[in-house]
């Protein structure tokens, strides 16, 4: 119970932030946790599963007779495409997920406006006070969506690279013979 008490001061600042950004910022969020979970089901399979079906892949080609034959370049070419497919599964939902955030920003940035401009619009005036609350709904959800963006790119082309290095790889394994 007294762990709960030590985390409570972070759980109020977290609370804050979000109740900061608007209702925007939990759309990020959610997408972002959505991006992250995709990111770290691809660094599992990268360790873990990939690495299994490579070595299928070996001993279904080392088990062959025919490397040199139509027929051996089309089951060469199938296996590259099944492990280089399993390599790149989920890269462009991850790649749309890094896509929106950074236009999910851009919608909290206009409604954190519109808010401003109504403010304006009930007082009158352009009291900095009233219009204070708008104007953060607008630059939070625009850092939270790039910050939430920059880290994809990076995961992203992380991943990108290693299928392709992968897809190489299972390539160059596979010898061929020609005949």
């Amino acid at each position: 119970m007294d762990v709960i008490f030590y985390y409570l001061p972070f759980l109020e600042t977290i609370r804050d932030f979000f109740e900061l950004g608007g209702p925007v910022l939990r759309v990020i969020a959610l997408v972002t946790l959505f991006m992250w979970m995709l990111i770290i089901e691809r660094l599992v399979y990268f360790r873990t599963g990939h690495k299994k079906l490579v070595r299928r892949a070996h001993n279904y080609w080392d088990v062959r007779t025919d490397y040199s034959s139509w027929k051996a370049h089309q089951i060469r070419a199938r296996i590259i495409s099944q492990v280089s497919a399993n390599a790149e599964r989920n890269m462009a939902l991850i790649k749309t997920c890094v896509a929106l955030c950074p236009l999910l920003g851009l919608l909290g940035t206009v409604t954190g406006m519109i808010e401003v401009f109504e403010v304006m619009a009930i007082s009158g005036s352009g009291n900095p006070r009233s219009m204070a609350s708008g104007v953060s709904k607008a630059t939070v959800p625009t850092m939270a969506g790039m910050v939430a963006a920059l880290s994809g790119v990076a995961m992203s082309a992380f991943l990108e690279n290693k299928a392709r290095r992968e897809r190489e790889f299972i390539a160059d394994e596979l010898i061929i013979e020609h005949g």
